[in-house]
């Protein structure tokens, strides 16, 4: 895909770089984040983009895990990305019902400032140029963009 593609064009599921089942496990998330970074940290992204990946893809992978999979406890959650000088594509699969992500209270609103619910959706609406949903609610596709005036940050 070239570097001037719009954000909200995602890559082809072939196009995704590195593709991996994680079991739904502390150490497996770390080691996927940790893999997932390097990648950042070698495209040559500063300090700020490698913050903000790594927090939209681990709220991302804890709502697979904790929510997608709160049935499948044992099933795992595919994670595949693509990343290039220019963007950082993200991919998360869980094989769970999927939800409604404009049912996910606003965590800023004064009735939901006590509720946990949506603040990792916020965060990665936030930190990301581009989030999206398939219509199931179980497959979260993210873009980071190089240019910071691109991404909610």
């Amino acid at each position: 895909m070239p570097s001037d593609a719009h954000p909200h064009d995602r890559p082809a599921p072939e196009e995704y770089a590195t593709r991996l089942m994680v079991a739904p496990r502390p150490e497996r998330k770390r080691e996927t984040l940790d893999r997932l970074v390097s990648e950042v940290e070698a495209a040559g992204y500063p300090t700020a983009a490698v913050f903000a990946v790594r927090l939209a893809v681990e709220e991302a992978l804890t709502n697979a895990m904790s929510h997608g999979h709160a049935e499948l406890p044992e099933q795992p959650v595919s994670v595949s990305w693509r990343v290039d000088p220019e963007r950082v594509d993200v991919e998360i699969v869980d094989q769970g019902p999927g939800f409604d992500p404009s049912d996910t209270p606003d965590p800023t609103l004064e009735e939901n400032l006590d509720k946990p619910a949506g603040r990792g959706l916020m965060l990665m609406r936030a930190y990301m140029a581009h989030v999206s949903f398939n219509e199931r609610g179980n497959r979260v596709t993210m873009t980071y963009l190089r240019a910071g005036d691109e991404n909610g940050s």
